[in-house]
């Protein structure tokens, strides 16, 4: 198939498929989601993905009832389904389930939705323009929740900007992006905002740090403001596609360019961890 759309066992084309009118996704966007790439038909950083998805499922209370290997199972059915075995974007969400609309949880069985669709990685060769705007999310932000209008209306802003992505703070500290995690490198170290729960855990956040770690990379993992984006050596946003694009410019004032050394390395070994786990080789660094 072009792409794959999957619900509950069925599976078809997603333009394709249906979704049931009480599905509580509707109401309450009543569940939780994760997402990664696969390309030659092999996930990228699965197991990352399902615990941070099993963490979700747990802080929201949905009891699913597959296991992590009967998800992958099911996430590989899908990917084997299409015709193409290059890079595809990998998406999946679990909602409570269908039932008359109530705020209080019904006794029905989860929905799981699956996508699957062509897609490639962010090159990283050419920096981006970013925004800021202040953070007004609430206070779940850990949680990979289907309540994403904030980012959908912070996305807009940035795309109306002609920036490639909105940079959300709390006050003075940043936080994160709409739907990437940002960071910075100042001094030769890398610097991320600490996980709670004002921001996502993002695997590619984390896959920074392990590189961090196996090159002898000093970091740190802590709040910083934005008199320290903005007087940072590098600015870079990350996430399962975008393995470390770099800002150029955040709402006007040009930023980064100092240490392209230090980030192409960085750059440079997660595109090659991802080469070892899919076998696929990106030209995008």
């Amino acid at each position: 198939m072009k792409n794959v759309g999957y619900y509950n066992g069925k599976m078809g084309l997603q333009e394709e498929m249906s979704v049931p009118f009480l599905d509580r996704a509707m109401f309450f966007g009543d569940g939780v989601y994760d997402a990664t790439y696969c390309a030659n038909r092999r996930l990228f950083e699965i197991d990352y993905h399902t615990e941070r998805f099993y963490n979700s499922l747990r802080l929201t209370r949905i009891p699913f009832k597959l296991s992590k290997e009967e998800l992958v199972a099911e996430l590989q059915k899908c990917i084997d389904a299409m015709d193409s075995d290059g890079v595809c974007f990998v998406y999946w969400e679990c909602t409570r389930g269908t039932a008359p609309r109530n705020h209080l949880f019904p006794d029905v069985e989860p929905n799981l939705l699956i996508t699957i669709t062509e897609s490639k990685l962010t090159d990283l060769r050419t920096p981006c323009k970013l925004i800021t705007e202040e953070d007004t999310r609430f206070f779940h932000c850990n949680i990979k929740t289907l309540n994403l209008l904030p980012s959908v209306m912070g996305s807009q802003r940035a795309f109306e900007a002609g920036a490639k992505e909105v940079i959300f703070h709390r006050g003075e500290r940043v936080t994160e992006c709409a739907h990437t995690n940002v960071n910075i490198l100042k001094g030769g170290k890398f610097i991320t905002p600490p996980l709670d729960e004002l921001i996502l855990p993002g695997v590619t956040r984390r896959h920074y740090l392990e590189i961090c770690r196996r090159l002898g990379i000093p970091y740190e993992e802590r709040p910083f403001t934005l008199d320290e984006l903005f007087a940072a050596d590098e600015v870079f946003i990350t996430s399962a596609g975008t393995l470390g694009l770099p800002a150029y410019e955040i709402d006007g004032k040009p930023v980064g360019g100092k240490d392209k050394a230090l980030l192409k390395r960085l750059q440079t070994e997660a595109v090659a961890d991802f080469y070892k786990e899919t076998g696929y080789k990106a030209d995008i660094v």
